[in-house]
C-alpha cells in the first residue's frame, strides 16, 4: 500500500508541476498560498475496539489534526485564471492524535488538495469546498500478540481521503479565515487485512495567506492579457482507462471463524467512457467497465477441506467467475488540473456472489496534459463493502478546446 501511495503522490505532484507551466504562455502565471488547519474531530464508534474494547479499556472518541499546505492558484491575468478565479490546488501534510499512541499510533498524513467557492454570500464572504487525498503513515496496525484489540486497521499506510465544506471569510487583500466540517476515511483497499477503516466527522478553523500580483504579468512582459472563450459549447469526450492493483482476500468457515488467505491477488480492469461536457464545471455519462479479480470467488472452490485450516488451498475458479462486465452511470466535477469522477453500477456479465453485484467507484484524475490524465480509483460493493484499488492511466479522445 505505501508503493502505490507514495507513487500515486509523486505523480500527482508531477502533473500539478507539468500543468502549472503549460496552460499558458505568460512567464509569471501562479501566486502561491500558504494555509493552516486545526480541526477537532469525532471518531465514529464503527467496531467495538472503538466503543471502549481496547487496552486502555475506554472509548477512542476524539481526534485532533494539525495542517500545514502549501498551494498555489493562477494568476488572475492567465487564461486559467479567468476561468477558475477562486480556486486552489497544492500539497499539505496533517498530523493527527486519537489519544491512543500505543494501539492507534499518531498518523501524519501527506496529500494533495483543491478548494474553490461554490456560492458568493457576500462581498467577502462564500461558501467553499475543499477535498484531501493522500496516504497517511505510522498507523499501529493489528498484531495479534502485540496488537490484539486493534482489529480495525491492518496496515503502517493507509489512504486518506477528507471532503469538507467551509465559510470563506475574506478579511484583506492577503488572508482569509476559514470555518467549516469534513468527513475523512482512511483505509487501506483491502491490500491488507484487517480492513475496516476509520471514519471522522471534523469541525475546522484555518487561515489562508495569498499573497497578491502587484505587477501584472502582461505589463511586466509587455503582452496583452489571456482572453479565454467564455462560450463554451457543449460536446460528448470519451474516456478509455486501463488500471490494476492487488488485494488480499479473507475467508469465513462455517463456525464463524475467519483467515486472511496467504498471498496477494491480481485486479486488472479497462473502462470506456462516453461523457456529454455540459459547460466547463460539470459532464456526465455511461461507463462499460470491464474487470478481472485473480481473488472473485475462489472460496468456492476450496480443494481439500471446508473446516477451518491454515492449510487452505483452492483450485482456480473458471475466467468466467472472475470476469465481469458492468454498466455504471458516471458524473464529473471538472476543475484545474484535478477531476472527481463517481460512479454507480451493475454487472450485467458476471457469475458467482463476488461479481454478481451493484458497485460505486469513487475516482480522481490528475491531467497531465489536455488528453493524458492519472487514474486513482476506489471500487465498493453493494455500498459498503471494499473491494479494490484502481490504479491507471487514462486517454481521452475528442477533448475539444474548452479546458479539460
Amino acid at each position: 500500500m505505501k508503493k502505490y501511495i507514495t507513487t500515486v503522490l509523486l505523480l500527482c505532484l508531477v502533473a500539478i508541476n507539468i500543468n502549472a507551466k503549460s496552460q499558458d504562455s505568460i512567464p509569471r502565471k501562479i501566486i502561491h498560498v500558504v494555509g493552516l488547519d486545526f480541526k477537532p474531530a469525532y471518531t465514529f464508534p464503527t467496531k467495538s475496539f472503538f466503543r471502549g474494547e481496547n487496552l486502555s479499556q475506554s472509548p477512542i472518541r476524539t481526534n485532533l489534526s494539525g495542517h500545514i499546505k502549501y498551494g498555489f492558484k493562477f494568476s488572475p491575468d492567465s487564461y486559467m485564471g479567468k476561468m477558475y478565479p477562486n480556486t486552489i490546488q497544492g500539497i499539505g501534510i496533517g498530523y493527527n492524535t486519537f489519544n491512543n499512541h500505543k494501539e492507534v499510533g499518531n498518523p501524519l498524513a501527506v496529500y494533495v488538495f483543491q478548494t474553490s467557492r461554490i456560492a458568493s454570500i457576500t462581498k467577502n464572504l462564500s461558501f467553499d469546498y475543499e477535498w484531501n487525498f493522500g496516504a497517511s503513515f505510522g498507523w499501529k496496525k493489528y498484531d495479534a500478540e502485540k496488537n490484539p484489540f486493534n482489529t480495525i486497521v491492518g496496515s503502517k499506510t493507509n489512504a486518506y481521503i477528507n471532503l469538507g465544506f467551509l465559510f470563506n471569510w475574506q478579511m484583506t487583500n492577503e488572508i482569509a479565515l476559514r470555518a467549516g466540517i469534513g468527513l475523512s476515511h482512511y483505509s487501506n483497499g483491502n491490500t491488507r487485512y484487517p480492513n475496516f477503516g476509520v471514519n471522522t466527522l471534523d469541525g475546522r478553523i484555518g487561515v489562508i495567506w495569498c499573497p497578491q500580483d502587484e505587477t501584472k504579468s502582461e505589463l511586466k512582459n509587455n503582452r496583452p492579457a489571456v482572453t479565454p472563450r467564455y462560450g463554451f459549447k457543449p460536446y460528448i469526450s470519451y474516456d478509455l482507462i486501463i488500471y490494476g492493483a492487488t488485494k488480499k482476500k479473507g475467508i469465513t468457515w462455517q463456525d464463524g471463524t475467519g483467515m486472511v488467505i496467504p498471498g496477494n491477488f491480481a485486479v486488472a480492469g479497462l473502462n470506456f467512457n462516453p461523457m456529454y461536457n455540459f459547460n466547463k464545471y460539470f459532464r456526465a455519462g455511461l461507463s462499460l467497465d470491464a474487470q478481472y479479480d485473480e481473488s472473485a470467488n475462489i472460496t468456492d472452490h476450496i480443494a481439500n477441506t471446508s473446516t477451518p485450516t491454515d492449510d487452505v488451498k483452492f483450485f482456480r475458479p473458471p475466467f468466467i467467475e472472475q470476469f465481469s462486465l458492468g454498466l455504471s452511470a458516471r458524473a464529473e466535477i471538472v476543475m484545474p488540473i484535478f477531476s472527481i469522477n463517481l460512479g454507480i453500477g451493475k454487472n450485467f456479465v458476471c457469475r458467482g456472489d463476488d461479481t454478481n453485484s451493484f458497485y460505486q467507484t469513487f475516482v480522481l484524475k490528475t491531467h497531465i496534459t489536455n488528453k493524458i490524465f492519472l487514474h486513482v480509483g476506489y471500487q465498493l460493493y453493494k455500498f459498503k463493502n471494499p473491494n479494490n484499488l484502481m490504479l491507471g492511466i487514462g486517454y481521452k479522445f475528442n477533448a475539444g478546446k474548452n479546458g479539460f
